[in-house]
């Protein structure tokens, strides 16, 4: 066992390896620094400002309507009936079949069914499911096929797929036990 003087004393023995110091060059003038190209133009205050991107609330990118349109507030009610918060027990699945069945009953003149079901989407997440839409890359998402291959991904990712069906392939029933009380032990 060692005293703290033999540990203090003990340390100093091991040198630290020596510093290397480049040597000043004096024959470079004071006045004239070295140029560093700039990735942009902004200021600093710009610079240490937290990106916007993910907060503007235009995600996804919606495609351009040559036509009067606007969201009534009756239509975004009604995709905020079912919301998706994005828990693990949440289906995005059934989330999307019934958003797909609520749009496809709204039909407007010179505007594609996409559009307004990419318009109306954001409207019916909520917590976890809303972060991860405002946090997707500007123009990742341009169609309404983009859409959904994303959400289906991030919220019943392949992974969740494959332990789902392994604990399916391994489900056993032991001779004296019920369906049910088998059913209760997963």
């Amino acid at each position: 066992m060692r005293t703290r003087s033999q540990t203090r004393n003990h340390n100093h023995q091991q040198q630290a390896p020596p510093a290397v110091v480049e040597p000043f060059n004096l024959e470079e003038p004071f006045d004239n620094p070295p140029l560093v190209p700039m990735a942009d133009n902004r200021t600093m205050a710009q610079l240490l400002q937290a990106p916007s991107w993910g907060y503007c609330g235009c995600h996804p990118e919606f495609p351009e309507i040559n036509a009067n349109f606007e969201l009534k507030h009756g239509l975004i009610n009604l995709v905020q009936i079912p919301t998706f918060f994005g828990h693990d027990k949440e289906d995005p699945h059934a989330h999307i079949r019934y958003f797909n069945k609520i749009t496809s009953t709204m039909r407007f003149p010179d505007i594609p069914s996409t559009s307004i079901k990419l318009m109306l989407f954001p409207f019916s997440l909520e917590g976890s499911a809303r972060i991860w839409l405002e946090k997707e890359h500007p123009r990742s998402i341009l169609t309404w096929d983009d859409l959904v291959s994303k959400f289906i991904n991030q919220f019943f990712p392949p992974s969740k797929m494959t332990n789902l069906r392994n604990e399916i392939t391994r489900f056993q029933q032991r001779f004296d036990e019920s369906f049910y009380e088998a059913l209760g032990s997963i």
